[in-house]
This record gives C-alpha cells, sequence and structure tokens, in this order.
C-alpha cells in the first residue's frame, strides 16, 4: 500500500541545519547594511548643518558687533548733542542767514545782469547831461551870466531829490544831513527869497568858498560824467562858489538883482568869519541832536552810515588815522571841533582875497575844477579801465 503522507524533511543532519542558517545570515548581513547606509546620512546631515549653523552664529555675532558700536557712538553723540544744544542752534541760524544772504546776492545779480542794457542806457544818458551841463555853463559865463544862478537852482531841483531818493533806498540818507547840503538849501534861499540880507549873503559866500569848494579835494571829487553819482557830488560842491563868484564878479547890475551887494563893497574878516561860524554852530548842534545823539544807536548798530563812521572806517585817510587815534568817548567832541577849525581855515581865501579879486577867484574855481577832472582822469584809466 502506497503511503499519501508527505514526506517530511529532516530536521538533523544532511542539508536541514544548513537551511536556516543561511536564512538568518543573508537577515543579519541585509540588516547591517542598510543601518550602516542611514549612519552615513545622518553624518551628512549633521555636518551640512553645523556648518550652517556655525555661520549663522557668525553672522549674529557681527551683527550684535556693529549693534554694539552703533549703540555706543549713540550715546557718544547723545552726550556731544546735549552738551552743544546752544551751539547747533546758533551754526543752524548761521547757515539759514548765509542761505539768505547767497540767495539775495543771486537775485540781485541775475536782476543786474539781466538789465545791463537798461544799466548802459542810463550811464549814456548820465554822460550826456554831464558833458552838456559843462558846456552849458560854460556858455552861460561868457554869454548870460545872469542866468547861472537860475541853472544852479534848475540843477539842483532835479539832482538833489533823485540823490535824496537813491541815498534812502540805500540807507545812506544821513549823509544828506552834512554841512554840503545844509548850505545848498541856503544859498537857494538867499537867492531866491531874500537877497538882500547881507549876513546871509556873507554866510552863503564864505560857506561856498570854503567847506563846500574844499570839499572837492577832501572827498576827493571825481568828474565822471556816466556816473549819476559822481556827477551830483561834484556839482553840489563847485556850483555854489561858481555861482557866487558869478554874482559878486561877473553879474551885469548884480546890486539890482541882489541888493545885498550895495552894502558889502568889501568883507570886514572878523565880522565874516563870526557869521559864518555861527552859522556853522547852528547846522553842527542840529547835526549832533538830531543824527549823533537821537540816531547813535542805528549809526553804531552799523544800520546807517554817517560821514564821520565813514571817514572812521577809512584807515589810509588822513582823517580816519586821526579819528582813531582819540578815544571813543572824546571822538564825537573832537570831531565836532576839528570840522569847526577846517571850517574857519578854509574860509579864509574867501575872506582875505576871493571876494575883492575877480582875477583870484576865477582861478581859484579853475584849481578846484582840475582836481576833479584829475581825480575823474585816475578813475577812468586805473579804475574804470582795469574792470
Amino acid at each position: 500500500m502506497i503511503n499519501s503522507r508527505p514526506i517530511t524533511p529532516p530536521l538533523n543532519g544532511g542539508g536541514g541545519k544548513n537551511y536556516f542558517s543561511d536564512r538568518i545570515e543573508r537577515f543579519k548581513r541585509e540588516d547591517m547594511t542598510d543601518w550602516s547606509s542611514a549612519f552615513t546620512l545622518l553624518d551628512t546631515m549633521e555636518t551640512f548643518f553645523d556648518s550652517h549653523v556655525d555661520l549663522l552664529q557668525r553672522k549674529l555675532q557681527r551683527h550684535s558687533d556693529r549693534l554694539k558700536m552703533k549703540a555706543e557712538e549713540a550715546l557718544k553723540m547723545r552726550d556731544i548733542s546735549a552738551a552743544g544744544d546752544q551751539l547747533a542752534e546758533n551754526f543752524e541760524k548761521e547757515v539759514k542767514s548765509f542761505k539768505l544772504k547767497v540767495s539775495s546776492r543771486m537775485t540781485k545779480l541775475a536782476s543786474s545782469w539781466q538789465s545791463a542794457k537798461v544799466v548802459r542806457t542810463r550811464e549814456k544818458i548820465s554822460f550826456f547831461f554831464g558833458v552838456m551841463s559843462l558846456l552849458f555853463s560854460a556858455l552861460m559865463f561868457g554869454l548870460a551870466p545872469q542866468w547861472v544862478h537860475i541853472a544852479y537852482t534848475v540843477q539842483g531841483l532835479y539832482l538833489l531829490p533823485l540823490r535824496a531818493y537813491i541815498y534812502k533806498k540805500r540807507a545812506w540818507h544821513y549823509f544828506l544831513f552834512d554841512l554840503c547840503y545844509y548850505v545848498t538849501i541856503l544859498n537857494f534861499i538867499y537867492i531866491w527869497f531874500f537877497p538882500g540880507s547881507p549876513a546871509l549873503l556873507v554866510a552863503c559866500y564864505c560857506l561856498s568858498h570854503g567847506s563846500l569848494a574844499s570839499a572837492v579835494i577832501t572827498w576827493r571829487n571825481s568828474l565822471v560824467f556816466h556816473d549819476q553819482d559822481k556827477v551830483t557830488s561834484l556839482f553840489v560842491h563847485i556850483y555854489g562858489p561858481f555861482s557866487f563868484t558869478v554874482i559878486r564878479h561877473f553879474y551885469p547890475n548884480a546890486d539890482e538883482r541882489f541888493p545885498a551887494l550895495r552894502e558889502l563893497p568889501h568883507l570886514n574878516p572878523l565880522h565874516a568869519l563870526l557869521l559864518s561860524g555861527g552859522i556853522y554852530v547852528l547846522w553842527q548842534l542840529l547835526y549832533w541832536k538830531f543824527v549823533l545823539v537821537d540816531r547813535r544807536e542805528k549809526i553804531e548798530s552799523g544800520q546807517r552810515t554817517t560821514s564821520m563812521s565813514w571817514m572812521l572806517n577809512n584807515k589810509r585817510g588822513v582823517i580816519g588815522k586821526a579819528l582813531c587815534s582819540i578815544p571813543p568817548n572824546t571822538r564825537i567832541p573832537a570831531f565836532m571841533f576839528g570840522q569847526l577849525i577846517y571850517s574857519i581855515v578854509t574860509e579864509l581865501p574867501a575872506v582875505f582875497l576871493l571876494y575883492d579879486s575877480p582875477f583870484w577867484s576865477g582861478a581859484f574855481l579853475i584849481f578846484i575844477f582840475s582836481v576833479s577832472v584829475w581825480n575823474g582822469g585816475g578813475f577812468y584809466i586805473e579804475v574804470f579801465g582795469r574792470k
């Protein structure tokens, strides 16, 4: 009979032992291989992350150092700013002031550049009228001397208000309180309102030939035809003595138009100096009160300029050097006294020589006029030519 039960493989001996041993060994090898590959991946990841973490730490450290340095600088700046707040405010004010000045200068420069044609036209007009005034004055002196005082008045009515307007705009109008304008007004008052006053005639004649005429030398007036300001200054200082020279010596039948001449065939030196000196002292007291006292703060602050402050700042001139050597508390009285002496000394030729001599009166005018021509020539050659 045939047995249908399957044959069981033998467990011992033969090939049984080797069968299970091979399976276990294979499992162990495969398991060790998988774990070894896993350890290699972990090592790679650890190396990768360690390097990046180290790099990140370095960046954080550098950033931290920078923050510390900025914090220290901020603390230092805070200390400095706390100590110098006032200085910073002053500096900002100065910067703003400087910007405003630069802006105004640039605006003025632009407007001046754009109006260059207008300036040239104005200078041509001034040159034309200056030359024509000189020509007509010479013709009137020779052909119709009785018109000289009229020409003096007409030109004064144009030039003096124009100067007042210009000087007011430039803040120079304190110059208009000077003696020369005071004497010019007195001349017009005598010519048109009191031609019969001997006292006023003596004062006007002496002051015109004294302080007015000598100012051409003192203030270096120049015959510069294209410059309206220089033409006006020369007119104020030279046309007064020119007019009174004509009235005294060359005016036909002068005593009919100016009756005071009948009472003054000659000048009494002491009487003439006292009269002109009294008129001068009156002006000086008014000038001292209304300018040097009432407006002293504006003058000392530099907002306004007077003849005294201008001479004081002119260190190259003889008068400026003399004023600088005087103590400030006695400077004004010394200046006033010096002006009085100067006024009396410059009147001496008129009192002792010019009033009685047509020849020396003409020579005196030629000398004064030649000084202005010489100064004008120096301006055209040295200053205008260089520009």
